[in-house]
């Protein structure tokens, strides 16, 4: 079993690398965190342009099809440069959702937009703090009509469509809702990472276009789906984390050598490194899963998602920490990964949700 990606997707790899490091460096990602967009409209619609929105949409369906690994490959770019879009919620959750459960005149309906980025897309789920649960849903759906209130939702200020979790009947579905349509109200929240806003949505009476059949279990699976590609953002961004640890550590002296030189910052740079390279593995344990629809995604999900996040955590505080007093100031970037590591954390659900996730997978694996 091969876990390297081949030569084609590291030319992708190396032909993002470029591209987002001429256009998105930290000061677009600093105007977007500073001013009043919610994200950066014309690197969005590069992205559409070069064909990454529509990486693993087939091509029948107006996509490139180029594939899962693909997009994973795509992902930790994203992650690496801090990119401002509402990347992770169309494509990971909204273009997935709809491959996996979406008929075929949804998928000929939606799926070309979010190619081409007409559309942006996000997830409805959560009603507040609280992690959501199918017994705790409260939005309801009577006769294609939702009513309900979802927060926070990420890129729900920006987003064109949700798809949204709620009841009818008792059971919990999945909805199409059109933001732009009638019984919608939403308003952006203050949260530790602007360039990835979150919303508040209430939904009055608003017309609701079932998707899938499965509901609770559907949606787990577009999570599975979707950690898998959030964990390799992740990734990218510790990496990044720690190769600024590094450069700052061999750059800056005391008492007459670099502070590099001194065991407690070796072993904080060694420990970041073991963490991060432990993260990848699993992530290229969940690629192929993805790639494949193999039957251990569930597992290969959650690890992936497990230990990328305390990776992230982990590089994005040791590096503040190794920068020292200057870590903590606003001209300094990593507060921007630390930052985004936080708002990562929690994108799909906290770590003791997916530490809980996991352990019911390999219950389950290892009683089949």
């Amino acid at each position: 079993m091969n876990f390297e990606f081949n030569d084609d997707q590291r030319m992708l790899r190396d032909q993002a690398r470029r591209f987002l490091l001429d256009k998105s460096p930290p000061e677009v990602v600093r105007e977007t965190l500073e001013g009043a967009q919610s994200y950066d409209q014309d690197l969005w619609r590069q992205f559409a342009e070069m064909g990454w929105l529509g990486a693993a949409i087939p091509e029948e369906y107006g996509g490139s099809g180029m594939g899962h690994l693909e997009l994973c490959v795509l992902a930790e770019e994203l992650g690496r440069a801090l990119a401002p879009t509402p990347f992770a919620s169309s494509i990971y959750l909204g273009a997935e959702a709809l491959m996996t459960a979406g008929s075929e005149g949804q998928k000929q309906g939606y799926l070309p937009d979010i190619a081409t980025g007409k559309a942006i897309w996000c997830l409805a789920l959560s009603e507040g703090a609280r992690p959501a649960t199918e017994k705790n849903i409260t939005a309801q759906v009577s006769n294609g009509k939702l009513t309900g209130e979802k927060l926070p939702v990420a890129d729900g200020d920006i987003a064109d469509r949700a798809i949204v979790v709620a009841k009818d009947g008792g059971a919990a579905g999945l909805y199409i809702v059109d933001l732009n349509g009638a019984g919608v109200e939403r308003a952006t929240l203050d949260t530790v990472d602007p360039t990835r806003s979150q919303a508040r949505l209430v939904f009055q009476d608003a017309e609701a276009e079932k998707l899938g059949e499965d509901g609770w279990p559907l949606l787990q699976r577009i999570q599975d789906r979707a950690a898998v590609l959030v964990a390799f953002e992740q990734v990218g961004g510790a990496q990044v984390a720690l190769e600024m640890a590094k450069e700052y550590a061999l750059g800056r002296f005391a008492f007459g050598r670099p502070i590099a030189g001194y065991q407690a910052i070796k072993h904080r740079l060694a420990d970041m490194y073991i963490q991060i390279e432990l993260a990848r593995s699993n992530c290229y344990y969940g690629a192929w899963a993805l790639s494949t629809d193999a039957a251990e995604l569930a597992v290969a999900a959650a690890t992936a998602r497990v230990s990328a996040t305390e990776a992230y955590n982990f590089a994005a505080k040791e590096n503040i920490q190794i920068h020292g007093g200057m870590g903590f100031t606003w001209e300094f970037n990593c507060h921007l990964y630390y930052r985004r590591s936080r708002q990562l954390a929690l994108a799909l659900g906290s770590q003791r949700v997916w530490k809980d996730r996991l352990i019911r997978a390999l219950e389950r694996r290892n009683a089949a």
